[in-house]
């Protein structure tokens, strides 16, 4: 009677490292299937880009040197391949993709590949598509850090140790920053160099989802990016939404986790709205800390931006609100430092909301949502 209850125990044992097993098989090969899709997209965006550029380098070349030409053009496609098909084709981005074939120009990509296969790629000496997805095999964000370097000598080191070393964009960037090339280049034992160096470190580690949900993949696929870094975060900014709303009509909901781009840095802006009676936009930037000073000069950098982007000729210049929910306090404040009179300023302060009601609400509902998950 007692040996039966034992075998089931065993049983039970044995299914659920079964279970377990399955599940981390799954988990790998689903893992790995998003990897290698992320690289596939990724190569199509980098060869599809390339001959975007080399078409626009050529088009500028065939006998149209007038002067102001390469810009007028890239404005025409920009406005209408934008139209075609939505974002990633501003003039910045097509400038970028110009830049990236100067940077590997045909014939240099024609000679490599003409190497690895040992024949000559087709009967005029083009690469093919399949060919050129070969040759560029890292994302295409990865080309956009690369093409930020002024020495070709550093640009081609990186672009090899990145190869060599399977180094995600994190780490890439990381060994830019610090100079890597450089201290390597000064170094007396640069294989030892090489190999402390190029260690990847936990940070630099990117999951399949980042990589899916890159800016320049979602760009390019036509995909929206409307997720939060955290339930908590994404709450918060829901609610205040409703609760500005709810002040009266002067608030007109614009946009949601708005992405935006400064050089090479992408950023998201967590709500904006147009106010009616002031007729500007309301840039709000929600932080999960204290207010810094780091704070500040990041909301007046999004307010510059949305004055030269998103405001039209016959609107006040925006005014942004900067939202911190810290664990014991909660803070809101107005940037109107950017404005250009104190007249105008003193205007905006009457109309907006006062800053305590908003800091008040969004302590309140902070409590309420972090009591609820407990």
């Amino acid at each position: 009677m007692t040996a039966e209850p034992a075998r089931s125990k065993k049983t039970k044992v044995i299914a659920m490292r079964g279970y377990e097993g399955l599940f981390s098989e799954m988990v790998t090969l689903i893992e790995e299937a998003r990897r290698t899709s992320a690289r596939t997209v990724n190569a199509i965006i980098t060869a599809t880009y390339w001959e975007i550029g080399r078409r626009i380098v050529e088009n500028e070349q065939s006998g149209r040197r007038r002067a102001g030409y390469g810009e007028a053009l890239l404005k025409r496609l920009s406005a209408d391949l934008a139209a075609r098909f939505g974002r990633g084709f501003s003039r910045q981005n097509l400038q970028q993709m110009r830049l990236f074939y100067l940077a590997y120009p045909a014939e240099e990509i024609c000679q490599t590949l003409s190497g690895k296969s040992g024949k000559c790629l087709t009967p005029s000496g083009e690469c093919t598509f399949d060919e050129l997805r070969e040759r560029f095999s890292l994302p295409w964000s990865a080309y956009v850090r690369l093409l930020s370097l002024k020495s070709k000598r550093a640009r081609v080191f990186y672009e090899e140790e990145s190869l060599r070393g399977g180094w995600s964009v994190r780490q890439l960037n990381r060994q830019i920053e610090s100079q890597f090339y450089e201290r390597t280049a000064l170094s007396k034992n640069k294989a030892a160099m090489l190999a402390r160096g190029s260690r990847a470190r936990p940070e630099d580690k990117v999951t399949p989802e980042e990589q899916i949900k890159d800016p320049y993949v979602l760009e390019f696929l036509g995909l929206k990016d409307e997720y939060s870094e955290s339930d908590l975060e994404e709450a918060l900014i829901l609610h205040l939404e409703h609760f500005l709303l709810e002040l009266g009509g002067d608030f007109a909901f614009i946009g949601r986790q708005k992405r935006l781009r400064i050089g090479d840095e992408w950023y998201r802006v967590d709500l904006i709205f147009f106010h009616r009676r002031l007729r500007c936009l309301i840039v709000i930037d929600l932080k999960r800390g204290k207010f810094t000073h780091a704070d500040a000069g990041q909301m007046h950098m999004y307010l510059n931006y949305a004055r030269e982007h998103w405001t039209h000729p016959d609107e006040n210049p925006p005014v942004g609100l900067i939202l911190c929910a810290h664990k014991d306090t909660a803070l809101a404040k107005y940037a109107l430092d950017g404005l250009p009179n104190k007249v105008l300023a003193a205007e905006y302060r009457t109309v907006l909301p006062d800053e305590e009601l908003i800091a008040e609400e969004l302590e309140k509902t902070r409590k309420q949502l972090e009591g609820r998950s407990k």
